[in-house]
């Protein structure tokens, strides 16, 4: 299949239409479109594709729909009824399904989990561009820094810091890295006062190279004398999953759990540490680990001692 994939809700319905037209035209495979509802055009982008023969559609129950999430399921499936395009979907029992998650959206707002802001419709969006889960964490930041009146100063810094930048693509990670500049920006009431190690890492090439013209001033700023890396950033880098291993150590319990350490080294560690616990010291095969080592290493002496003999 072919996913189009709108983080920030900029697929305008009659560019949708054309796209998803075109591509059914083309190619015979199915088209899914994953759009959000930021900027309020969701729906309707949802629904002039579907007419244009997309496939697949990425919707969300309405307590935890709109805005930076997806359309809302029912309100698709009801335009939809009695059509050709007709989902076949119970309306009874999605809205039986709404009830309960319209209960967790109650619990997560009042617990402050989930901020109202990012379920609203903001046009700015197609100004700034900012996709969904860039605007959420904006918001949690600037929560924490207790500046959450900054929001639209914050919105307004990002593409500035983009273009500075490089015009890096606004997705996991790098909109990360435009959006905490932006707000360290903002905070310290002077741009680049101050830099994340991640923006220096991305202006140094370490994130690869990046599509536009960097601001040279700014690359100066961050990473003053170094060397920017022209070449394929891993290439510089020395094998490291052997440290990794020795590192947890016995704690890891698959070559899943090592990796899991080596992407998230403090999360995983105290992850494996708490399981160990709730096993009562116990792995998962049902060995103590020091008891483990110990078996494996008389077998190793076992079968030293064996090779070569019939017993």
């Amino acid at each position: 299949s072919i996913c189009i994939k709108d983080m920030a809700n900029l697929l305008l319905p009659m560019p949708a239409f054309n796209l998803v037209r075109r591509l059914k035209q083309e190619v015979d495979v199915p088209i899914h479109l994953h759009t959000h509802n930021t900027t309020g055009t969701g729906d309707m982008t949802l629904l002039l594709a579907t007419f244009a023969g997309v496939d697949i559609v990425d919707t969300a129950l309405s307590p935890l729909g709109n805005g930076t999430s997806q359309p809302a399921t029912e309100s698709l499936v009801a335009t939809l009824q009695g059509t050709k395009y007709d989902t076949g979907l119970d309306l009874t029992k999605l809205s039986e399904a709404a009830k309960h998650f319209r209960t967790v959206a109650a619990r997560l707002k009042a617990d402050g989990y989930l901020d109202p802001k990012v379920l609203s419709v903001d046009t700015n969006t197609l100004m700034y561009q900012v996709p969904g889960g860039m605007l959420s964490n904006l918001i949690s930041q600037l929560k924490q820094a207790n500046a959450e009146d900054k929001y639209y100063e914050v919105l307004a810094e990002v593409p500035r810091v983009r273009e500075d930048f490089g015009y890096p693509p606004l997705v996991t990670p790098t909109s990360q890295i435009v959006g905490s500049q932006a707000v360290l920006n903002v905070l310290a009431g002077e741009r680049y006062k101050m830099f994340t190690k991640e923006s220096k890492g991305l202006l140094k090439g370490e994130y690869g190279r990046l599509p536009g013209t960097v601001n040279e001033t700014v690359r100066k700023k961050a990473i003053g004398d170094e060397q920017v890396i022209t070449c394929r950033p891993a290439d510089l880098l020395q094998p490291e999953l052997d440290k990794i291993a020795e590192d947890i150590g016995e704690l890891a319990e698959s070559e899943e759990d090592v990796l899991s350490y080596a992407l998230f080294p403090q999360v995983a560690k105290k992850f494996f540490e708490d399981r160990l616990r709730a096993n009562g010291g116990r792995k998962k095969d049902g060995t103590v680990p020091h008891v483990k080592a110990f078996d494996e290493a008389a077998e190793l002496i076992v079968e030293d001692l064996t090779n070569g003999m019939t017993l």
